[in-house]
């Protein structure tokens, strides 16, 4: 009677197995539930395959570490990039506010000629401002306009609000400026508020201006308006001067100390006007025109 071989022979059926396998599951459960053996025989087995474990995570962990290196190479290249982006963007920005500000001075200087056109015969060039010495006591200006301008010593400089100086020095291509803070430049003035007329002097300060050698009793008052008396020939009436800002009235001395802000920004705009009056100008007014406008 021929056998099946033993590699052939067929064990317990499925659902004989099946079976097994859950009664044996229900009583380990019961065993984990009841007796608690199983717990410590756990722990025993996850320290023992815990290499196992770390070694079957090293290549994940090998992979996630260089895909991290390599996103913070990108993360440093993208943060170069961004920071050089904003530092263009900056100056951008930077050079059209510089613009904004140039463009509204330019309109209102605009604005300012057709006013003193319509107030005196005057012509208006305007000009720029090339550099100020960084002499702190020397109140001069050098503009970009000279000789080849038609520019002569003698002119009024003005901004949008006021007198800034007056043409000292002419050159080929540029000009100096004496400005009105300077020690040695006189203005004459006329009060508006009553018609009060005198000179004004500079403080060699950039935002002082002073009245000097009126009596202590002169109709003088704090904010009064000071603009050109037109006096002299060298500077055009109406001009805005300075206002008074301070009065120091001590009848110890016989003139009071009388000190005023200039209306125009002397130590600020770029861009300038150069006045000159369509009628002729008296020779000696343009020979010494700071001495001129003192004697008035």
């Amino acid at each position: 009677m021929e056998t099946t071989p033993p590699f052939f022979r067929h064990g317990p059926g499925p659902l004989a197995r099946l079976l097994f396998f859950v009664l044996l599951s229900f009583l380990l459960m019961a065993e984990d539930i009841r007796f608690q053996y199983f717990p410590k025989l756990r722990q025993t087995i996850a320290v023992i395959i815990y290499p196992l474990q770390k070694l079957a995570h090293t290549p994940i962990t090998i992979y996630d570490q260089v895909s991290e290196f390599l996103s913070n190479f990108h993360l440093i290249d993208e943060n170069i990039y961004l920071r050089q982006r904003y530092l263009a963007d900056q100056k951008q920005l930077l050079q059209l506010r510089a613009l904004e500000a140039e463009n509204m001075q330019l309109r209102k200087l605009l604005g300012a000629v057709e006013r003193i056109k319509t107030k005196t015969e005057t012509e208006a060039v305007m000009a720029e401002i090339l550099y100020a010495p960084r002499d702190p006591f020397n109140r001069r200006i050098t503009l970009n306009k000279g000789s080849q301008h038609n520019v002569q010593p003698g002119q009024v400089v003005v901004d949008n609000r006021g007198v800034v100086g007056q043409i000292t020095q002419v050159y080929l291509w540029t000009s100096e400026v004496t400005l009105i803070t300077d020690k040695d430049h006189s203005v004459p003035v006329q009060a508006i508020r009553n018609g009060l007329r005198s000179v004004i002097s500079g403080a060699g300060k950039n935002d002082e201006l002073e009245l000097r050698y009126l009596s202590i009793n002169t109709d003088i008052q704090q904010d009064d308006l000071l603009v050109t008396s037109g006096i002299g020939g060298v500077y055009p009436s109406g001009l805005p001067v300075a206002i008074v800002s301070s009065i120091e009235r001590d009848p110890a001395y016989a003139f009071a100390r009388i000190v005023c802000s200039p209306v125009a920004g002397v130590d600020r705009n770029r861009q300038v006007l150069i006045l000159s009056l369509l009628s002729p100008m008296p020779e000696n007014q343009i020979e010494t025109p700071r001495i001129g406008s003192k004697n008035n």
